[in-house]
């Protein structure tokens, strides 16, 4: 497959800034999509973030498979990692996040008062690529008497640092995607999260891929939704494509049926969580 080019100027000049503002930083808080937990992790922050605490965070578990949600923080754990899973609709999640940052950095900020060094606030940096939630979890801090101070070092349009409480700050930072995808599969899981436009890839092809993945490992979810049946051993495209149009009343153009309005319906019901809570990738691959 050719590599799939996508870093936008906005993302190299973040990823700069990540690099320079680490220094400043007591614990990084990576947010990545229950969905897609390995393909929506971004490689190039484990060049910049050095040997400081890491805690991943699971975003969108409602939208997600509970059981393999379950097995991708058990794996993550077992790879050194701190690691949990939260539903950033319920207004209270964000809080175990803070919580959990807290307990992990305990030892660290005794430690410091034991040196006589002045007490300070904890710093969490808050990574992630576009679309893992990361605006939502910050929206939610800023709502909550958090303030953005603009007298410290590293404040910028694109990053800011957000007083939560007296205890704790956050570093904000753009989303931020890496150069190149090497893998097909990963590259397609992103475009199925909404983190890239699904135009950069063949949006057919996409669909071919989301509807094999379903009825391999979620039977019976797209016969739920769309009163269809998807036999894989036949020449199953042209005709699930006819029959979610025909079930779904979606009007033909000129007699033939309209394949992009199809493709409209099938990803937003994909992306809302319509058609089942489905996990796009096993730790096990």
């Amino acid at each position: 497959m050719a590599q799939i080019q996508w870093f936008p100027g906005h993302m190299a000049k973040a990823k700069r800034e990540i690099a320079d503002k680490i220094k400043l930083i007591d614990i990084v808080v990576e947010l990545v999509d229950a969905r897609a937990p390995y393909s929506s992790k971004n490689p190039l922050f484990n060049s910049v973030v050095n040997n400081k605490p890491r805690l991943i965070v699971m975003t969108k578990e409602d939208l997600a498979d509970d059981k393999l949600t379950q097995k991708w923080v058990d794996f993550y754990k077992s790879k050194g990692y701190y690691a949990m899973s939260v539903n950033l609709k319920q207004f209270n999640e964000y809080k175990k996040i803070i919580q959990v940052c807290k307990e992990i950095l305990k030892d660290k900020m005794a430690r410091e008062a034991k040196k006589g060094l002045k007490p300070r606030a904890m710093r969490a940096m808050v990574l992630g690529i576009p679309n893992v939630g990361k605006s939502t979890f910050i929206n939610r801090l800023a709502k909550r008497k958090a303030t953005v101070t603009g007298n410290k070092p590293g404040v910028t349009k694109a990053q800011q640092i957000i007083k939560v409480d007296k205890d704790f700050e956050l570093f904000d930072t753009p989303g931020v995607l890496w150069p190149k995808f090497e893998s097909e599969d990963i590259a397609r899981n992103i475009a199925l999260i909404g983190s890239i436009k699904q135009q950069i890839l063949p949006r057919e092809d996409l669909f071919i891929y989301a509807v094999e993945y379903l009825v391999k490992n979620y039977p019976g979810t797209l016969e739920n939704r769309y009163q269809i049946a998807v036999d894989l051993q036949s020449d199953w495209v042209e005709k699930c494509y006819d029959d979610i149009a025909f079930n779904k009343k979606i009007k033909p153009v000129r007699g033939i049926t309209d394949y992009e309005r199809v493709m409209d319906m099938f990803f937003t019901d994909l992306f809302d969580g319509v058609i089942t809570k489905i996990t796009w990738e096993l730790p096990n691959e």
